[in-house]
This record gives structure tokens, sequence and C-alpha cells, in this order.
């Protein structure tokens, strides 16, 4: 299978991978054979990537981090916590919290469980899923690259539990921001931004009375957008003064938020949101972080549509662990724009004089 950006999709191709709707359920499966309605419908859900058969790549399989048992429940028990947390209905019901923080830590078992699994792939979540639910699904996302990365570091069980439930929940605060200002397609205005800051302390001051929460994870929330060099909220904290998970969550929190389609602009790619990452290095973020961060991203995930230095075009079949931004590259074609019959294949760490220099569905960022 191949990953194509929506818009070079057509009618009549075959969906290679299925895609989750906004509830965690199959909007569409695999193997389907897409129609104009079909694409128009994907566009409607905010989706610009899908996963298309192609016979040149029928043995990629792409397998996800987490198994469907446990990605829906993650977004149904994530999104109706929310939804209740936003009617304020749990702040004033002690046993409601009660229930929320053990749910939660179910919630986390599962996905350390899935991920445990997994501990040595690289992490490739291309979102390709309806996003009508942003928060629910961003959540979801920061909690599994979190962990993950944890697990590289060499978090005990404990510690990844509460950097998980401190990602799972870091934007719990934006239940009580107005989704009028949250779904805003124009500028904020200074006033309006200020508003939505302050989900950092409606977070923390939610998460620190919940008996089944530690109040590590509470800070997670307060501290995920402050920043090494003070310039963040809501504190300026600096440096050390700002705790190690809050930097792991600020670090994923970003880059999920750029590789995730929004309202007011399209999902960047992997690579794309990686180099504006690095631009922070040493001031916005962790030097050693966002190098295990590298080290352990797909930033050209499996499946997608490369250009080579030499012209040629090819897809993503394999990565390599030691160097993910040299993958291997299966030939579809030429320098001439003549397709090819995908036997050729090329491994970049080896083949150094070549470069990719294009994906498919690359935007522009300005």
């Amino acid at each position: 299978m191949r990953l194509l950006p929506l818009s070079m999709v057509e009618p009549g191709m075959r969906l290679g991978k299925k895609i989750y709707n906004s509830e965690g359920l199959t909007l569409l499966g695999e193997q389907i054979e897409l129609t104009q309605s079909m694409i128009r419908r994907l566009e409607s859900h905010g989706i610009d990537f899908a996963y298309i058969d192609d016979p040149r790549t029928d043995d990629i399989i792409v397998r996800d981090l987490l198994s469907e048992e446990t990605r829906v429940r993650a977004v149904t028990e994530i999104r109706d916590s929310f939804r209740k947390i936003a009617d304020d209905q749990l702040r004033r019901k002690t046993s409601g919290q009660v229930q929320v923080g053990k749910a939660f830590r179910k919630l986390m078992e599962m996905i350390m469980s899935d991920l445990s699994d997994h501990r040595d792939a690289m992490i490739m979540l291309t979102n390709i899923n309806a996003m009508d639910d942003y928060l629910f699904h961003h959540s979801l996302n920061v909690c599994v690259y979190s962990t993950m990365l944890g697990i590289a570091h060499g978090y005990s069980q404990d510690e990844l539990m509460t950097l998980g439930l401190g990602a799972l929940l870091h934007d719990v605060g934006k239940t009580q921001i107005p989704l009028e200002l949250l779904r805003k397609k124009d500028r904020l205005s200074d006033e309006e931004f200020s508003h939505i800051k302050h989900h950092t302390s409606f977070g923390f001051q939610f998460l620190k009375d919940e008996p089944n929460i530690p109040l590590l994870a509470a800070h997670c929330a307060f501290q995920h957008h402050e920043r090494l060099d003070g310039s963040g909220y809501p504190r300026g904290l600096k440096g050390e003064e700002i705790h190690d998970f809050a930097r792991w969550i600020g670090l994923v929190d970003s880059y999920d938020a750029m590789t995730t389609h929004r309202v007011y602009r399209k999902a960047m790619l992997p690579h794309q949101a990686m180099e504006i990452l690095f631009t922070g290095t040493g001031s916005l973020y962790d030097k050693q972080k966002i190098e295990l961060f590298r080290d352990k991203i797909a930033i050209y995930p499996i499946g997608v549509t490369v250009t080579l230095s030499t012209g040629e075009k090819g897809v993503v079949v394999d990565l390599n662990a030691t160097v993910p931004h040299r993958p291997v590259v299966r030939l579809l074609q030429d320098e001439f724009g003549q397709d090819l019959d995908g036997s050729r294949e090329i491994d970049l760490s080896k083949s150094l004089n070549v470069m990719i220099v294009g994906v498919s569905g690359e935007m522009v960022v300005s």
C-alpha cells in the first residue's frame, strides 16, 4: 500500500488501510473501492492522507501501535469524560471524580500493554483518521508518543503510568474553554489567546483533587506549555524548573498539533514538523529529548511517496532504526516520469549520494 495525499486519491482506487471516525470506529474499511462521494466525505472529516492499494507495494504492511479495541476504548473514554467535565458535573461529585481516575488508570494499563509489544518499533502515527473531535484524538496521540519515548528513555512502569496519565489529560483544561474559541479559523486576539492560556490552570485545578491521578500528572497539565528559555506559560518557568515529564509532553504536544489537520490549516508531514521543532533545540526544547524523538519517529513513514535527488520517485518500504531519515525506497518512477515495475529498491543508508528532496503532499510552510 501507499500513503497518498487525499488530493491525489482518485475514484476507483482501493483503500489499503481502514480509516476511523471521530468515535474511534471504522469510517471506511480496507479494500473498499473509493467513489468521488467517499473522497469528499473524507475531506469533510478533515482527512488529508489515505493508504491506497498498489500491486507494486502490496507486500507493505503498516501495523498500528494500538489495537482497535484499545483505540476505541481510549477515544470513547476520553470523549465521554471530557464532555462530562465540560458540563461541570464531575467537579461537584466526588464519586464521579474517583471513577474518572480509575477509568483512566485502566485505560493507561491497556495502552502500556499494547505499546510494550512494540517497544523497539519506530513511532509512525500518521494522522489519517477523522479529526472532527481534535481534542480527544490529540490527547491519545500525545499519550502514545510520550509513553513510547518514556519506554525508550528507560522510565519504570510507575513512571510510565504517571507520564502517560499526564499526557492523556494534559489538555483537560480545554474543556472549560468555549468551543467556538478553540475552533476559530481566524487569528486569535490577544484577549482570546490569553483566555485559551488558562486551560493549563483549569487542568491543574481539576486534576490536583483527583484521588486516582498522581499530583505530578496535574503538574504536567499545568506546565506543558512552559519552555526552557522562560518564554512559555503560565508561569514562565525555565530549564529545570519545568518537570521532565512536562518537557516531554510539551515537545510531542507541539509535534502532534503540527501534523494534525486543524480548522485553520492542513496537516504538516512528519519531516516538516521535525524541522520546525529542531529550530527550538536548546531554547524551547531539550536537546537530548528532541534527538531521542528524532531517532524514534518515522519522519518518512512506511508507504509515503518520495522524490529522490536522482529525479526518481518511490515509496518508503522499510525504516533504518539507526538512521531513520535514510529509509529504504522502492522505485516506482524513473527520472523521466515513466512507471517502473517496483522490482528495484535503494537503501539510502548505504547510497549516501542520494537524498530525499520531496514528499507527496508536501505543503509550503510559511
